[in-house]
């Protein structure tokens, strides 16, 4: 199906949102008013360059407080509708989103409403324009959308028709079945948005909450499957509010609202990209460092053995059990210290989780590849990072390791490390983004998004997840767009015994994050605890969380640029981040911050 997003859901000047919408791939948009008005350009003049960028113009809106109106003020509506469908006709546009009406002189009466509606419709079909007419969720009489398919039906205008829209319905909690019984050739326009799940209202929800399908708690492929079985064959379009999108660059946000109607056009059936390959383990982290020393001394107390150095550039692989490494000092890698720049994920099957990485927008990057280098895959999520499709020692298919020699034997008492999960900082403005990235393209699955509390804000975090857990991910968002301390990045490594591994990291020389006294007074009253059990956390700064499934004991090592490590040790199934301990230490590494700085 065609797809199209309204204006309003980008940032910029008219062009810029043209420009954007064009790029990412949409067929056409909707033209809010608000952005015509601001824009230098005459209506003929937009119109030309949408058609050089190849975007039809399927609505104009919105218009707003028309029927159930006294007679005076109704003839007055009329002489605005004039206009605006004169407008149009210089515009190249065809369909008007009438709203139901919110006037304080609207009058409760359908059968009015109707008689008016039907009056409009006739003057927008001497214009050669039809009418798609749209309930409001705070409508002031007409609120839902068989209320107001009802008038609309009363009405019997063949320029007369529907407007629905997924956030107004949902957001009420109405049965989007009843879509159903509407004929489809009535249907005149579908607009979309999730939102977040919250408990406000319904106005401010809508104005700065919405976000792109797949982003939020409504089921907006449900109720676009209603639309289909009606007969619906117009664009999917996008109508976004939403505070972030309004402050953030058009370009990545359009990439990002396409992408969200691939994903929801393949759920409902109606596309087919290349089926997701979900990673079935983490291969590699890449950390890139203007200086390897620190990251070096870190490893090395970890337990980490550098085994092999890259064929022709400087790249290091460290190896601990599972656990592998790669610490880059390029020169082009200097400029923002020591970071998390890379990821390679096992892949079933490498190739194809490129072509759906590239199906669904994501960037493919060029790699400077030496001969007889690996032929690796690799895509940019949203934040930069670079993601690797792998099959390490799967012959016949590439191996990354084969672009490094072997300058040391691998530790075969390494234990059973690996990589537990990782945790990326992300943009302020590219959170949702990135959950909707990592689910649709990667194939992980969303859980819950969960607020932290910063000594200085609240810290948004949401994991994404493999089923079987064997690639966790948890994305961060810092509690404002300025705190460079929220962009911290970690490196979780899962031991059998978290214990032993700290007091030899201690004992190595690496210092671990002290835990204040005041959280392990409180583990005590919220725990039993064996015999020197607690006290043995207290002297290594071991945190401890437990759910229904098992216990979580987790320790942090400092912070190098902006990267730290973290020890877990997950016992009897545990599934979380032990969440419950960040706000500690979130804390505790603000101080160590400000004593080092001191």
């Amino acid at each position: 199906m065609r797809t199209s997003i309204a204006t309003v859901s980008l940032s910029g000047s008219l062009t810029e949102k043209l420009t954007a919408a064009s790029r990412a791939g949409f067929d056409g948009v909707e033209i809010f008013e608000n952005d015509l008005l601001a824009s230098p350009l005459t209506p003929e003049e937009i119109r030309a360059r949408c058609a050089d960028l190849g975007l039809s113009i399927d609505l104009y809106q919105p218009m707003r407080d028309i029927e159930a109106l006294p007679e005076e003020e109704f003839a007055r509506a009329l002489r605005r509708a004039r206009h605006k469908f004169e407008l149009m006709g210089r515009l190249g546009a065809d369909t008007v989103l009438v709203c139901s009406s919110v006037s304080p002189h609207a009058l409760d009466d359908d059968a009015l409403a109707a008689e008016q509606l039907s009056r409009l419709a006739g003057l927008a079909e001497d214009h050669g324009v039809r009418v798609a007419y749209e309930a409001l969720a705070w409508g002031r009489h007409i609120s839902t959308y068989d209320h107001a398919w009802q008038v609309v039906k009363s009405a019997d205008h063949p320029a007369l028709g529907t407007c629905l829209d997924s956030f107004h319905i949902l957001s009420r909690g109405s049965d989007p079945k009843g879509i159903e019984d509407i004929p489809g050739e009535k249907i005149f326009f579908l607009q979309l948005a999730d939102a977040p799940l919250l408990a406000m209202d319904v106005l401010q929800w809508s104005r700065h909450y919405r976000c792109f399908p797949g982003q939020g708690g409504f089921d907006v492929a449900g109720l676009v499957r209603h639309v289909l079985r009606a007969g619906y064959r117009g664009p999917l379009s996008l109508e976004v509010f939403n505070d972030v999108f309004r402050q953030s660059e058009a370009g990545p946000t359009a990439v990002d609202a396409r992408r969200s109607l691939l994903t929801l056009q393949e759920t409902v059936g109606l596309a087919s990209p290349p089926a997701p390959a979900p990673p079935t383990g983490i291969a590699f982290a890449e950390l890139v460092t203007p200086d390897a020393a620190p990251v070096s001394a870190v490893l090395g107390a970890l337990g980490f053995t550098r085994t092999a150095r890259h064929r022709g550039k400087p790249v290091d692989l460290w190896q601990h059990g599972e656990a592998r490494v790669l610490v880059n000092t390029g020169p082009a890698e200097r400029r923002d210290g020591t970071r998390l720049a890379a990821v390679g994920l096992e892949s079933p099957d490498p190739a194809g989780a490129a072509r759906r990485a590239e199906a669904l927008l994501a960037p493919v990057l060029p790699r400077r590849r030496a001969p007889g280098d690996a032929e690796l895959e690799a895509v940019a999520a949203p934040d930069g990072t670079e993601l690797f499709f792998c099959a390490t020692g799967r012959s016949p298919l590439p191996d990354w390791r084969a672009d490094f020699e072997d300058v040391a034997p691998a530790p075969h008492d390494g234990g059973p490390w690996r990589v537990d999960h990782l945790s990326l900082a992300q943009p302020w403005h590219q959170f949702d983004e990135a959950a909707l990235f990592h689910r649709s393209v990667l194939g992980l699955r969303p859980q819950e998004s969960v607020d932290v509390a910063d000594p200085y804000g609240l810290l948004r975090s949401r994991a994404v997840s493999t089923d079987d857990g064997a690639v966790r991910i948890a994305l961060t968002v810092g509690p404002a767009p300025t705190d460079d301390t929220a962009h911290a990045q970690h490196l979780a490594l899962a031991t059998d015994d978290v214990v032993a591994a700290a007091r030899r990291y201690r004992e190595a020389g690496g210092p671990l994050l002290p835990i204040p006294a005041n959280y392990y007074d409180d583990l005590a009253a919220r725990f039993e605890f064996a015999d020197g059990e607690l006290e043995t956390y207290r002297e290594l700064g071991i945190l401890y969380d437990r759910d229904a499934h098992g216990t979580f004991r987790h320790c942090y090592t400092h912070t190098v640029g902006r990267v730290f490590f973290e020890l877990v040790q997950r016992d009897g199934g545990y599934r979380g981040f032990g969440a419950a301990n960040a706000p500690v230490r979130l804390a505790a590494q603000h101080a160590v911050r400000a004593f080092t700085a001191g």
